[in-house]
């Protein structure tokens, strides 16, 4: 896989990380830490795709 298609795929999951905690945040029934887990997973994604694009 290319350096390029990898950072194509780790923005889609950012993407996605995105949309779960918008719907999370809408969602009564989620707990606060469920969605501080997402937002983690989500800052860990941008953090990597910041590092292999300065490469």
């Amino acid at each position: 896989m290319s350096l390029n298609s990898h950072l194509q795929e780790l923005r889609k999951k950012h993407q996605h990380l995105s949309n779960e905690v918008e719907q999370a945040q809408k969602s009564p029934s989620i707990n606060n830490m469920e969605i501080a887990t997402l937002k983690k997973q989500k800052l860990a994604l941008k953090e990597e795709i910041t590092r292999l694009s300065q490469t």
